[in-house]
């Protein structure tokens, strides 16, 4: 799986959001999208390209999802990271995995 990790610290706590590919093959019907967002180790909210919208797990991370779930273009600008961040670098590993 890819894997690309933005971090950010401030007082001590790290924030930081995480983007990943899951893939069995380079079609891109076998690919996931996830962008996953922490503070202190606790995954707050995560877009899944296989659920189509963004998900809360805690009180803050369901108050981001609605909010961003609700903006006007941001689920099909992330739903479009599938092919645009995923399909070429999954190419990529794929073929250096062979």
């Amino acid at each position: 799986a890819l894997l690309f990790i933005t971090v950010y610290t401030a007082d001590g706590f790290l924030n930081y959001v995480e983007d990943h590919c899951v893939f069995n093959s380079t079609k891109l019907d076998d690919i996931e999208y996830i962008r996953s967002y922490y503070y202190n180790k606790l995954e707050f909210t995560r877009f899944s390209s296989s659920v189509g919208k963004y998900v809360g797990y805690t009180e803050f991370g369901v108050r981001n999802a609605e909010y961003w779930n609700n903006l006007p273009g941001e689920l099909s600008r992330m739903r479009n990271e599938k092919e645009r961040y995923c399909l070429n670098n999954v190419g990529n590993d794929h073929e250096a995995a062979l």
